[in-house]
């Protein structure tokens, strides 16, 4: 059986990231038929002679029309060594936000720059969002490497840069690697390139399948957020109390014992049901109903857990967060803070500290912060929330703030995170 590798996409605008995840799903034959059909229509349309497979990512019209991805764009891809889910994010500084979103889950980042420009402000920017959100690995494509002549100096100044700019925020060297390519052509996407006799590293394809995976979430500790509480009360099922939700981390067994919080009742697991049956054990991502042995008072919000690594349960928290709404944020604003499946008033106490992407620095005691800005903030809550460091468990340490009025999310943030390179 193949493994999974969740990569995002990353860069700035026109730097070619739809168009490099079409050239990798159309030279691994991921594309039907029918959509390659569309896509060439659609290039027709647009004037062009060859279809543009920038437009097998960019689904939504308004992308199409404007010829720029505005939303997160995911993909599902597969060669005989492994399977991916690659999540295309956009370029714009304004959409920075959906670049959190889909880099969240990602276990590598491939960020794209423009070989005639090289690393640009948003590069950085990028770079430090992905470092904040722990992505492990770190691929820079030096795209549109034709348009310079396959030029071998020009590579190595952009990589060298890149290289020390990923090393200040953070990451070990020989997690970042350099790759000059063609997304448009194809030079070293899944094969090497005769273009680049000097480039000795693989083709983006064949690192994809051969990188390490990061580790898997099953081995963190077992939390549950419970989504629902079925009680049937029907004559078939008249003491029937199970608790729905999706396992965040961890594996949970019939016979594991747990604790529920914020309550704080330790009991043991009797039961996994699904929609097909019972189960002898439930990993990360699975979609369960637990059963418990004993009749606990639990509510949509709690998190059950194993008892002998439990979350710690604060009303505190320090965090790092990253603000994606154009109205600023001020110490003292009013909040919600949804944890898991959670949703908690708060209150922003403090901002003690705003990253300077392009400087790698710290400014103390910001007044705000504005639009894409990563701050450091303490956050008081309403009710102790059960929480783990977001190094510890991304899902258990990771919450969004949500305006109170409009329910539109502000920022998303990382329990205990600091703040890369500082």
């Amino acid at each position: 059986m193949s493994s999974l590798l969740r990569l995002a996409t990353a860069g700035s605008v026109d730097d070619g990231k739809s168009t490099l995840v079409g050239r990798l799903l159309y030279d691994t034959k991921s594309v039907l038929a029918d959509q390659l059909d569309a896509v060439t229509r659609a290039s027709v349309d647009r004037g062009l002679s060859t279809p543009d497979l920038s437009l097998l990512v960019d689904g939504l019209r308004s992308e199409r029309e404007q010829g720029i991805t505005i939303d997160v764009a995911y993909r599902y891809f597969a060669t005989p060594k492994r399977s991916f889910v690659l999540a295309d994010t956009p370029g714009h500084v304004q959409y920075t936000r959906n670049t959190v979103t889909g880099a969240s889950t990602a276990q590598l980042a491939v960020l794209l720059v423009d070989a005639r420009n090289g690393v640009v402000e948003q590069t950085r920017r990028h770079a430090a969002v992905l470092a904040l959100l722990g992505v492990p690995e770190l691929v820079l494509a030096v795209n549109k490497i034709d348009l310079v002549d396959y030029d071998e100096a020009t590579f190595e100044v952009i990589a060298k840069e890149f290289t020390d700019h990923a090393v200040s925020l953070g990451y070990p060297l020989g997690s970042v690697l350099s790759i000059p390519v063609s997304a448009l052509v194809g030079d070293n996407v899944v094969t090497r390139s005769e273009n680049t006799p000097w480039y000795t590293g693989p083709s983006l394809l064949h690192h994809l399948e051969t990188v390490p995976a990061a580790p898997d979430p099953h081995e963190a500790p077992f939390r549950f957020p419970v989504q629902y509480v079925i009680r049937p009360r029907t004559p078939e099922h008249p003491d029937y109390r199970g608790y729905a939700g999706q396992v965040a981390s961890g594996t949970v067994r019939p016979g594991d014992e747990v604790v529920v919080l914020p309550g704080g009742s330790r009991t043991t697991v009797e039961r996994i049901d699904t929609a097909d049956g019972s189960l002898e054990e439930a990993g990360s991502g699975s979609s369960v109903t637990v059963v418990l042995a004993d009749d606990v008072d639990i509510a949509r919000g709690d998190l059950i857990a194993t008892a002998t690594n439990p979350p710690r349960l604060t009303d505190e928290i320090e965090a790092a967060l990253c603000w994606l709404a154009t109205t600023p944020l001020k110490p003292g604003a009013r909040v919600l803070l949804k944890h898991g499946a959670k949703t908690v008033q708060a209150f922003v106490e403090t901002i003690s500290a705003r990253l300077d992407e392009q400087q790698l620095s710290a400014v103390d005691n910001p007044d705000t912060l504005e639009l894409n800005d990563i701050g450091r903030v303490s956050i008081r809550t309403a009710e102790p929330l059960a929480v783990d460091d977001y190094g510890n468990s991304h899902r258990n340490g990771a919450f969004l703030v949500i305006d109170p009025p409009s329910g539109d999310t502000l920022a998303a943030g990382l329990i205990g995170a600091p703040l890369p390179a500082l």
